[in-house]
This record gives structure tokens, C-alpha cells and sequence, in this order.
């Protein structure tokens, strides 16, 4: 070696533990989702034990699958491209360690204690918050050894790659954070500080966009560094990848409330929430296309070699979904999609098509040069090809069949729109059910695709042994960062100034009046059309600044966060500020006694917002058959909300009242006793299980801290009013032959349904 080189060996120790990890939980993860898709068809398959349930297991699903089979492929490809892309290794062997290892903890946490029911019941956002601080923690763990990493590299300027994993690093922490504000009550339960209307935002703007920087903008940066490898070409289009990076990091956080169109959100958030959903297909595309068009003159090689057709099927299924979810955001699509199968097939394409198969690809292509050997058999590769493929078309089918068939029969009504064509709400399910049996077939072919890739890697790495690759870069010089920009240096230009301007005039055009709105576009048109005339002028100094960008990924990083916080900052702010007495659409909800408190937290414990709804729309058909459309004062108590994504039950905001004690109670004890049909699980332990009562204190006393009107006084007496109520309870169904126990959950919970949708009309209180 020179006297002015060095040697680099980078560590792929951890990525090989990261791919393996992947591996492993990806089985458990896909192994979990078929089981759960049984439990849907077959209701006998839930087998009567509170931790096998479908609505306890279908969390642990979900999260299997984005946090640890996702999380750990994100990282692998994360930390092995990232040092071969800065030619440095990992700074800190123990942040890597530490990372790697709380990532696995905290993903066995969240395995034990998901089955248990110890939720938070927020979509991807389940763990109960000592997890939810642990995350916290070994996230900045990544973040701090990623820009360590970063901040030691031997090449000046920051590939495509990068800067989506910055994208990834920096917003994920501000979407778990702001969604997992609560106040604890005891070591395993919390209410969140958002309630209602507040808390759906909050939850959405979290969920959508934990799916866009987590399983998205990572697997792009993996897309952009993996793809051009394995084809042996250059990114198609370098000015293309920087539209796509600037246009989706700040789109995107812009479109989350389109998961609540047609609820008790406010009319201009709904609207907002489409058009940026709508919005994204340009940037969403471009990068497909970037992606596609980078195997320009190697499409030959995708006959042959399993890591492009992977590849290839993986950037086309990302340009599938990327079509599919603006199209259901727009209002009209959504009513007929929302609540329904056909966003379970949307979702699952994506989840299955772009990330399993990315995570193929890259795994097929990367197992080989860590272990120095070749892949094992690439006709076992091809099967899983094939097979994968099969099982997606297989799972997506069934489900936009069921998903139409459901939101048509749902919302169909007669007689001019006085009744309802389909008044059960089983003969819907009953009528989708070939459906369910389908989605489990192909389910079972792709997971018996990854089984076989699971074999041909393990075979893989048996053949061969550890390598780690090695790099010679010149030694670092005091006086490198020539090219450095000053953080003034970073505002001060016209990229950057024209972007604001933009920016404010947007905000002008969206929330001002009539004269700020005309103004606005007008100044909009001027300055776009402005920008475009000094880019064509000028476009080398726009490029020259671009380039001492990458060169500093401290003022990178700022635009970055900038450019995702503005979206956020834009729709929330306005909702957790306003005076939530004034603006309820004239009713305002009625705060649970004790009794119904402790119900509702068992119904959430339960899982049942993954079956249930809790938000009416305000449609002729859903009126009918559930009652008065809800409000956004129906839910100002509401912590945490309940308005669910997907009915596989029907809605139950208006449950309370609609039939006596005695129905639930048989309805929980075996669903068919009183709805011929129901796959809905039996839930026989809530007639054993004693209500914890001393739970109340605290849990009234975090209440009243976020704002419920219970009196000081109900903090100690909660648990005698609550044990009266129920003894009350118990007394009817034992007058209407029920062996009922005062002291059981299942009266709790009782209460907690018999209390749903009761609200007081604020203009007759007044008068």
C-alpha cells in the first residue's frame, strides 16, 4: 500500500446478521398473515384463546411485517451501500451493535406484548409506550451512527441514495414522536394527549407517512443503489432523481387525511389531503421510470438473472400502487373503496410486490458477496419468482373483487333510496367469502416462495464464507471540505428562495380569502413562470449549487426537514390549537362513566377497531343502516379515537341503545347466536376475567388532565360507581337469564357498547 492510501474494511459483519433477521422474521411476519386470513374465512381457526384471536393477531402482523421484516432489510441494504457510497466504514462498531440488537428486542417486545392486548390501538403505531420510548432511543442510535458515517467519508459528494435514507433518518422520529405523545397511567397503559377529530389527524398523517419514509423512501434509496448494480448501468436520468427526491419528500407528508375523507374531518383537510394524494403521481412515477429506464439496453439480462425480474417486478408493482393510492384518494373512489377489501389489496400489493420483492433482489444479489461464493441454484430463485407472482395477483384480485362487491352492496339501497337492497350486513360477508379463500391461496404460494428463498440463501451461505469487502482511498487531508457550504450559504440562492416563495403562496392560495386566493395564483403563475425563465438562463449556477450541496450533509439535511415539516406543520397545528367546545357541528359527546372508561380500554385491548368502524359517513346507505352520520363533537373525549379503517363487522357508532344487554351479551359469547353467519370470534374469557377496577383512579386522573369535565371527587370514587353500574347491569341479564357476574369484563365492556354515539345537542342545551 502507498504511503498516501489507506485501507478500509468495511463492516458487513452486521449487515449479514441484518439479512439473516430479515429472513427470519419475514417468515414469522408472512407465516402470521395467512394464519389471520384463515381466521377471517374459518372463524373456528381464532380456537377460543384471547392471544390467538384475529384482532389481537392481525398487529402483530402488521408490525412484523414493516418493522422487522422491512426495518431489518432497510437496514442491511442501508449500512452495506452506505459504506461502499461514502468509502468509509461504519463509525461506531458499538452504535451498530447496539442498534442491531435493540432493533431485535424491541421487536420481540412488541411479539409478546401485542398478543397480550397491550395496544395503543393506533394503526402501525401499536406498542404500548416504554416500547414506543425504546424506538425513540434506538433510532437515534441509526441516526447518529448514519451521520457519523456520513461525516467521516472519503467521497464529497452524496449519491442519489443517501439522500433518501436522510429523507428516512430524519422524519420518521418527528412521525413516531408526535403520534406517541401520551400520558401514562401505569407501566403498560397510556392515553394519548389527542383526542377525537385531533387524534385521527395526528394518527393518519403518523400512518400514511410511516408507509411513504419507511417503506418507501429507503427502499427508493435501495432502488437507486442496488438496481444500476445488479444491471451494470447508470441511473437513467441524475436531473430526474433530484425532481423525485425534492417533489415526494414534500408532497407526501401533505396526503395522509385522505385516510379520512368523509369523516368528522374538517371539510379543507379532506380536500388537501386529495389534492396532494392526486399530486404524487408525478413524482411517484418519475422515479418508477428512473428505475425502469436505468436497464435501458439490458433487458436481455431479465430473461436470465432472478435479480433483475425481482427488480423489474418490484419497480412496476411500486408504479402500480403509486397509481392505485391517489386514485382511491379522490372522494368519489374513496366512497366506494374505503372500509372495504380493495385497500387491503392495495396495500398488500405494495407491501408484497415493492418491498418483498425489492427485498429479493437485493438479498439474491447481496448473499453471494458477503458469504464469497454463488447463489445456490438460481432455478430455485426463478420458482420463487414465479410463485411470488402468482400469490400477488392471487391476493390482489381476491381482494379488489371483494372490496367492490362489498362497498356496492354496502351503500345499495331501494325504493328510491328509502331502504336498503342489502339490509343484513352477513349477506355482504357471506357473498365475498370465496374471495377470503382465494386471498389465502395466495397468500400460501408467496409465502411458500419465501420459504424457498429462505432455503437457497441458507444453502448459500453454507457453501461459502464470510467476506467483507475492502476499499484503498486516499488519506484525509485537514483542508478536504473545500466545497462545504455555510448554512447562509444554503438559503441564499435561488433554488432555495424561489421554493419558499412557492411554498407561502400555496399556504395564501389554500387558506385565504378571496382576495389573498386570487392574489396568491396570481403571484404563483408569476413566480413559477419566473423560476422556469432563471433556470433556462442560469440553470448552470442552479446546478453548481446543487452540487456543492451534496458536498455538506449538515445544510441537506435542513432543507430535508424543512421541506416535510412545512406539510405537518400546515395541517396540524391548526387542529390541536382550536377551541374543541366551539367547533363541534352543534353536539358535543358525553363523557363515559367509570364502568364504560374501563369497557372501552378492554374493547381496545380486544382489537376490535381492526373489524369495527366508528365513524358513520354521511351517505344514504350508511345512514340506513347505522343511524345519524357522526360528527366531529361525537368524539371530543375519544383517547384514543376508534374510527377504523376496515369493516369486516358493520359500523357501531350508533350501537348504543340498538339492542338490549342481553344481545351482547350472547353476541360475545358465540357471534352466531345472534347473527347467523358471523365470522366474528368468540370471546369466552371476558365472562371469567375480573374487571380491574383499581385501574380508575389514574385512568380518571389522566382524563381530566386532558380536558374530560369529570369531577375531582370521581378520581377516588370511580371504582364504587363503577362496581354499582355494573352490579345494575348484572341484574338485568340475570332478569333475562343470563348467568351474569358483576365483576366480570364482559359487563364492563357491555356498558362501553350501550354508551356509543351518545352525544347532547349543544343548541338545546343553550336554549
Amino acid at each position: 500500500m502507498s504511503s498516501d492510501k489507506i485501507t478500509i474494511e468495511y463492516n458487513d459483519t452486521v449487515v449479514r446478521y441484518f439479512l439473516i433477521a430479515t429472513m427470519v422474521w419475514g417468515l414469522i411476519g408472512m407465516g402470521v398473515g395467512v394464519l389471520i386470513a384463515t381466521q377471517l374465512a374459518f372463524w373456528q381457526a381464532n380456537m377460543e384463546t384471547s392471544w390467538l384471536t384475529f384482532s389481537r393477531l392481525r398487529p402483530l402482523h402488521t408490525n412484523a411485517v414493516i418493522f422487522a421484516f422491512v426495518g431489518n432489510m432497510m437496514f442491511a441494504g442501508i449500512y452495506h451501500s452506505t459504506q461502499r457510497l461514502v468509502r468509509a466504514r461504519l463509525a461506531s462498531n458499538f452504535l451498530t451493535w447496539l442498534h442491531f440488537w435493540g432493533w431485535q428486542g424491541i421487536i420481540v417486545a412488541a411479539a409478546i406484548t401485542l398478543p397480550l392486548g397491550l395496544s395503543r390501538s393506533k394503526e402501525y403505531a401499536e406498542l404500548i409506550w416504554p416500547i414506543g420510548i425504546v424506538v425513540a432511543l434506538i433510532w437515534i442510535v441509526f441516526a447518529i451512527n448514519f451521520f457519523w458515517t456520513l461525516a467521516r467519508r472519503h467521497e464529497r459528494s452524496l449519491y442519489v441514495a443517501i439522500w433518501f435514507y436522510i429523507a428516512t433518518i430524519v422524519t420518521v422520529p418527528v412521525l413516531y414522536i408526535v403520534n406517541n405523545l401520551q400520558i401514562p397511567t401505569s407501566l403498560l397503559h397510556a392515553y394519548p394527549i389527542f383526542g377525537g377529530v385531533q387524534d385521527a389527524l395526528i394518527q393518519w398523517w403518523y400512518g400514511h407517512n410511516a408507509v411513504a419514509f419507511f417503506l418507501t423512501t429507503p427502499i427508493l434509496g435501495i432502488m437507486y443503489y442496488y438496481l444500476p448494480k445488479a444491471a451494470d448501468r447508470p441511473v437513467y436520468s441524475y436531473r430526474l432523481s433530484i425532481v423525485h427526491f425534492w417533489s415526494l419528500v414534500f408532497i407526501y407528508i401533505w396526503a395522509g387525511p385522505h385516510h379520512l375523507l368523509y369523516t368528522g374531518l374538517p371539510n379543507w383537510l379532506q380536500s388537501l389531503g386529495m389534492l396532494f394524494s392526486v399530486m404524487l403521481w408525478a413524482p411517484s412515477w418519475g422515479g418508477m421510470l428512473n428505475g425502469l429506464l436505468t436497464l435501458r439496453g439490458a433487458w436481455h439480462k431479465v430473461r436470465t438473472d432472478p435479480v433483475l425480474k425481482f427488480f423489474v417486478a418490484g419497480v412496476t408493482f411500486y408504479g402500480m400502487a403509486t397509481f392505485e393510492g391517489p386514485l382511491l384518494s379522490i372522494k368519489t373512489i374513496n366512497a366506494l373503496s374505503h372500509y372495504t377489501d380493495w385497500t387491503i389489496g392495495h396495500v398488500h400489493s405494495a407491501a408484497l410486490g415493492w418491498n418483498g420483492f425489492m427485498t429479493a433482489g437485493m438479498f439474491y444479489w447481496l448473499a453471494p458477496r458477503l458469504w464469497g461464493t454463488r447463489l445456490y441454484s438460481v432455478a430455485l430463485a426463478n420458482w420463487h419468482f414465479w410463485l411470488g407472482l402468482m400469490g400477488i395477483l392471487f391476493y390482489t384480485a381476491a381482494m379488489w373483487v371483494s372490496g367492490i362487491t362489498q362497498g356496492l352492496m354496502l351503500n345499495a339501497t331501494s325504493d328510491g333510496g328509502a331502504s336498503l337492497a342489502y339490509p343484513s350486513f352477513v349477506e355482504t360477508l357471506e357473498s365475498i367469502m370465496p374471495m377470503y379463500y382465494l386471498r389465502i391461496v395466495g397468500g400460501g404460494l408467496y409465502l411458500v416462495g419465501f420459504f424457498l428463498m429462505s432455503y437457497n440463501l441458507w444453502k448459500t451461505i453454507r457453501s461459502g464464507e464470510q467476506v467483507n469487502g475492502v476499499t484503498e482511498v486516499p488519506a484525509r487531508q485537514a483542508e478536504e471540505n473545500e466545497y462545504d457550504l455555510s448554512l447562509g450559504g444554503t438559503f441564499a440562492n435561488a433554488p432555495v428562495m424561489y421554493s419558499f416563495g412557492l411554498m407561502i403562496l400555496v399556504c395564501g392560495w389554500i387558506f385565504g380569502n378571496d382576495a389573498v386566493v386570487f392574489l396568491s395564483l396570481v403571484l404563483l403563475v408569476v413566480l413559477f413562470v419566473g423560476a422556469l425563465i432563471h433556470f433556462q438562463t442560469r440553470g448552470h449556477l442552479w446546478g453548481n449549487w446543487y452540487e456543492r450541496l451534496q458536498a455538506n450533509s449538515l445544510p441537506f439535511t435542513i432543507l430535508t426537514l424543512i421541506a416535510i415539516l412545512v406539510g405537518g406543520v400546515v395541517q396540524i397545528v391548526p387542529m390541536v390549537t382550536m377551541n374543541r367546545a366551539e367547533a363541534v357541528e352543534g353536539v358535543r359527546q358525553i363523557p363515559y362513566t367509570p364502568l364504560e372508561l374501563v369497557g372501552r380500554d378492554i374493547y381496545v385491548r380486544e382489537g376490535c377497531y381492526n373489524c369495527h368502524s366508528q365513524s358513520i359517513r354521511p351517505f344514504q346507505g350508511e345512514v340506513l343502516r347505522y343511524g345519524e352520520y357522526s360528527k366531529l363533537g361525537d368524539f371530543i373525549y375519544d383517547y384514543p379515537f376508534q374510527w377504523g379503517s376496515k369493516r369486516t363487522g358493520p359500523d357501531l357508532h350508533r350501537q348504543g341503545g340498538k339492542y338490549p344487554d342481553i344481545w351482547h351479551f350472547q353476541h360475545m359469547k358465540d357471534a352466531r347466536s345472534t347473527s347467523p353467519g358471523s365470522n366474528m370470534p368468540n370471546y369466552p374469557w371476558l365472562y371469567t376475567r375480573e374487571t380491574d377496577f383499581g385501574v380508575l383512579p389514574s385512568r380518571i386522573r389522566a382524563m381530566r388532565t386532558l380536558g374530560v369535565p369529570y369531577p375531582e371527587n370521581l378520581v377516588e370514587e370511580s371504582p364504587a360507581k363503577a362496581r354499582d353500574q355494573a352490579r345494575e347491569i348484572a341484574e338485568g341479564l340475570r332478569d333475562a337469564g343470563a348467568d351474569a357476574d358483576a365483576s366480570t369484563e364482559i359487563i364492563a365492556l357491555i356498558a362501553y357498547l350501550q354508551k356509543l354515539g351518545a352525544s347532547e345537542n349543544l343548541n338545546e342545551t343553550d336554549e
